[in-house]
């Protein structure tokens, strides 16, 4: 479920799913994200083979959700500004990554905890981390 669950949030800038209207959404998923969600506004579903993504407004923050077709959550995303990470994650950037820049990075929150994911570039290379610790990163491995 993590592996699936990572792959769904790295792909988010991606997706290419159809985009349902609530009348295309199973009536549990709908449930429970309307239970977990009650004053979202500018909610929009994709159904994607086995799961539902919703992008939406909460909160003055645009958060991305995954349900499965049954109605578990299967975490929030939503991208964050690096002046949000965890200092040790920030200062880890400088140390080893000072010659790449930030070209994505979002914060995901599940029932395993909460996850960091960057994409970094330069000139010659781009990579993907991963930091499910809060506290080092490590290669993004899909």
């Amino acid at each position: 479920m993590k592996k699936l669950f990572a792959t769904l949030a790295l792909i988010i800038t991606l997706t290419t799913g159809a985009f349902a209207g609530n009348e295309n959404v199973r009536p549990e998923v709908l449930d429970a994200f309307n239970n977990q969600f009650a004053t979202a506004q500018d909610v929009a579903w994709e159904a994607e083979n086995n799961y539902y993504k919703v992008t939406f407004s909460y909160n003055d923050e645009i958060l991305f959700a995954f349900y499965t077709t049954e109605g578990e959550c299967m975490g929030i995303t939503r991208y964050i500004v690096s002046t949000e990470l965890p200092q040790k994650l920030k200062d880890s950037l400088k140390k080893k990554y000072a010659d790449y820049w930030i070209a994505d990075l979002f914060k995901v929150v599940n029932e395993e905890g909460t996850s960091y994911y960057i994409t970094l570039q330069n000139a010659e290379n781009k990579i993907v981390l991963e930091s499910a610790n809060q506290s080092n990163w490590k290669p993004f491995r899909v």
